[in-house]
């Protein structure tokens, strides 16, 4: 076996290395400073020069190779190839963790002609000193892996209890709980914009992942660091995460749909609403880029083939032009251009024509109200009958689980076991039915005043420029893409029936259904 023979000539320029596992150790224990200041002391008493510090405050998770501080450090010994440093750090365990890579690390530096030195451990060129250090290296590695262990246990019980333990959530924070620890609860001024984006989500406001990242960016308390905020991949990852309906989902521990003790903001079933959407989702994402520029897009037909109109920027002799156009290579009106100002303009007209007069809404909060108080009965009906099948769903869960005592084929256990997941994925969709199914007392008139909003003026929101409350009005007023003609105009718009109903009833000069009544006439 070769041993690592050292230069006797004791090197006098130094680098010190020194590492906490995370920043929270470094900003709250002043880990970095003390260990630096530590290993100068160490240096001026050796005679030593210190030419450069390198920190790290990440664990690498054992493999040295991940710390920037480490690498950093290993450059600085390969740009000098013809000095001999002293790697100074304060204890072996700041070194590395884990036995393999403390080896490959002792190796490197040796190719390098660095001398390591610890404040806590004399390293020795020898055999017995080699073992020791072996032995050393691997009790690290044991006492990280144990801690690891100590850590992911007292993480899994506090999940099982109850509280999510796994970093931030946006529209969350942390807060003491009553029975120690700490607790997600809503941040009050983000979890309004979470709440507003999820559920518009799950209704169909928002068509796609980019529409809610852009919602969710729209807000200066929403804004986070780096160059274009929330991500299409964050929102969707938002949206996937029932930790928004109360529940937490932990596959690497086998815990899933595990009930939280934080207050949700929205219900397990608008969660699955919104799981179906993206399950069942086949629009492309959003174009940032021209979306803003051309809020019609994707809502206008070309009359002559039904494709959708594209729209984009034409650069011209000095500068560039908006234009909606039909790309589709079989119609006639391939490549021929319509102005922005021309084919907004005639749809600004447009909304103006199916605006209704006030004097319609009195009668049609009446028929609201009518439909409010159906609607309430009907919830609370299915409240009770959701509230109902609970035992029974519990009573089948008890069987399955005395035949899972009884049985030895594990196939037939495996079978018996999704039915129980099964079950319980029904019960928590009951119990969350029986508890959000009822319509929330009080809100009727803010409901009332948003839809009554868009359809008493859609042209003035329309008018506003917002983005937002002009994908409202074309989600709201039309159930189908309205078709446009290059040479006509608009087609017929397909209005929504609320609208329709609105517009009926401003057609009768009383306001109430015409003398023809809703039969033809024989």
């Amino acid at each position: 076996m070769n041993h690592l023979i050292m230069n006797p000539e004791p090197p006098r320029k130094a680098v010190i290395y020194c590492r906490v596992s995370d920043r929270k150790q470094d900003t709250n224990g002043n880990g970095l400073d003390s260990q630096e200041y530590r290993c100068r002391q160490y240096a001026e008493a050796k005679g030593y020069e210190v030419e450069a510090i390198f920190p790290d405050d990440i664990t690498g998770k054992g493999d040295f190779i991940n710390r920037p501080g480490m690498v950093a450090l290993l450059a600085y010994l390969d740009a000098r190839p013809d000095e001999r440093f002293v790697v100074i750090f304060d204890d072996l365990k700041r070194y590395a963790r884990d036995t393999e890579f403390h080896l490959r690390l002792r190796r490197i530096m040796y190719e390098r002609g660095a001398v390591r030195e610890c404040l806590n451990y004399n390293f020795e060129d020898s055999p017995e000193g080699l073992f020791f250090e072996t032995i050393a290296a691997a009790q690290g590695q044991l006492e990280r892996e144990q801690n690891g262990r100590q850590v992911t246990q007292k993480m899994r019980v506090r999940v099982e209890r109850g509280y999510y333990c796994f970093g931030t959530i946006l529209g969350y924070r942390y807060a003491k709980a009553k029975d120690g620890g700490k607790m997600l609860v809503p941040h009050e001024a983000i979890a309004p914009v979470m709440k507003e984006a999820l559920e518009g989500f799950a209704a169909g406001r928002f068509q796609t992942t980019s529409e809610v990242a852009r919602f969710i960016n729209g807000f200066p308390e929403t804004k986070r660091r780096g160059r274009y905020g929330l991500s299409r991949q964050m929102a969707k990852n938002a949206l996937l995460n029932p930790i928004y309906a109360g529940y937490m989902n932990v596959p690497k521990w086998g815990i899933s749909m595990h009930p939280g003790k934080h207050e949700p903001l929205i219900s397990l079933k608008t969660w699955r609403k919104i799981q179906d959407r993206l399950a069942g989702n086949a629009h492309a994402p959003a174009r940032q880029d021209l979306n803003h520029d051309f809020p019609l897009r994707g809502f206008i037909a070309c009359a002559c083939c039904g494709n959708n109109l594209t729209a984009a920027w034409s650069k011209g002799r000095n500068t560039h032009y908006p234009y909606y156009t039909c790309q589709n290579r079989h119609c006639e009106m391939k490549g021929k251009s319509v102005r922005r100002e021309k084919i907004e303009g005639e749809f600004e007209t447009l909304l103006k024509s199916i605006t209704p007069a006030p004097r319609v809404f009195a009668m049609v909060k009446s028929m609201f109200i009518q439909r409010w108080g159906q609607m309430t009965t009907l919830s609370r009906q299915t409240a009770d009958e959701a509230r109902a099948e609970i035992p029974a769903i519990e009573a089948k869960t008890g069987k399955l689980v005395e035949r899972i005592m009884e049985a030895t084929n594990p196939a037939v256990i495996s079978a018996y076991e999704k039915q129980i997941a099964a079950l319980d994925r029904r019960r928590l969709f009951l119990e969350d039915t029986a508890k959000n199914a009822s319509p929330m007392q009080g809100k009727f008139d803010d409901l009332y005043r948003t839809a009554c909003t868009v359809l008493a003026n859609p042209h003035k929101l329309w008018a506003s420029g917002r983005y937002e409350l002009q994908r409202i009005v074309l989600r709201m007023l039309f159930t189908e893409r309205i078709a446009y003609c290059r040479n006509e105009g608009y087609r017929t718009a397909p209005i929504s029936e609320p609208l329709r109903l609105v517009a009926s009833l401003r057609t009768s000069p009383e306001g109430v259904v015409g003398r023809i009544g809703l039969e033809p006439m024989t």
